[in-house]
């Protein structure tokens, strides 16, 4: 295996870690709250909570922060693979070093290193690495996620199906709009999303057995903000 290819490999996952684990909501509520959003609701420092705990304005600049995470990610293990002029077949590798990148940017979401390797589930984080990977597959699991959220009024329950639609998804665009590209393409980039979208339903187990019983909050933009004022 090419050396350059090694070094972007393991500069883009440092990086993209150490960025994870800045977690927006957490920052976001102790800077302006001063309290931390781990203390309140249902525990997760993610944006449903701190919507609900906080509000709506510091619920916006953790939505900004999560996909900013998974944006920058993404291009800076482009800017890596410049630097270090990796890329073979055009621009196959270097996006799929986004991928991991993207990945190791949810860990880092979910095991924050400045924050004693608790964060959130990651679900921001990994839509917008599709964002600047593939915008079309982006797009195509908003929709299924805001249909789901329309119908249920689960958070949890469209984030999840979303999650699960996203290897197919995936396989399809590259087979159906970029079929000139190598076969190893495709396979890489449809494991890459099954990963994320396993990671991310994996996350959201504690959902799933209140799912089950019926205790699961369900999405309203009235009741934000209710928990942080007790």
């Amino acid at each position: 295996m090419n050396v350059m290819l090694v070094l972007a490999i393991i500069l883009s996952v440092i990086l993209s870690y150490l960025l994870g684990s800045c977690n927006s909501a957490i920052i976001v509520g102790k800077l302006i709250k001063h309290k931390d959003i781990r203390d309140y609701g249902s525990k997760n420092a993610g944006l449903t909570n701190t919507l609900r705990c906080f509000g709506k304005g510091c619920a916006l600049l953790t939505l900004i922060g999560d996909l900013g995470k998974g944006i920058v990610a993404v291009l800076l293990s482009k800017g890596i693979c410049h630097l270090l002029d990796v890329s073979i077949a055009g621009d196959e590798k270097v996006q799929f070093i986004g991928y991991i990148a993207g990945i190791a940017a949810i860990l880092g979401h979910v095991f924050p290193l400045y924050y004693g390797f608790k964060g959130g589930k990651g679900v921001l984080v990994g839509v917008s690495v599709f964002l600047i990977i593939d915008w079309k597959a982006f797009c195509l699991m908003i929709i299924i996620f805001a249909v789901v959220l329309a119908i249920s009024k689960y958070v949890s329950l469209g984030s999840m199906i979303s999650a699960a639609c996203c290897p197919l998804i995936t396989l399809i665009l590259q087979l159906a709009l970029y079929a000139e590209r190598p076969l190893w393409y495709t396979i890489l980039n449809t494991i890459m999303a099954a990963v994320m979208g396993i990671w991310v339903i994996f996350m959201h187990r504690s959902n799933i057995s209140r799912l089950r019983s019926g205790t699961e909050n369900r999405f309203s933009f009235k009741k934000s903000g209710s928990v942080a004022k007790d």
